[in-house]
């Protein structure tokens, strides 16, 4: 669910420096850890919020 207007686990979100859309699954130090919505399992890393948009907040629950 989105905190504080910011990105939080279990948002799927767009990512404007990569073009990839993925779903937050832990932020570690400050730093997103993201999972695709479909194809192979291949985590990324967003190390900040400014370049991820929540596309669907979790409690909408799009991605489950």
């Amino acid at each position: 669910m989105t905190r504080n207007g910011k990105p939080w686990v279990g948002d799927q979100v767009t990512d404007k420096s990569t073009g990839r859309e993925g779903v937050i699954t832990d932020i570690r130090e400050g730093v997103y850890v993201l999972r695709p919505v479909r194809g192979p399992v291949s985590e990324w890393t967003a190390h900040s919020d400014e370049h991820l948009a929540v596309t669907t907040p979790r409690e909408h629950g799009a991605h489950r």
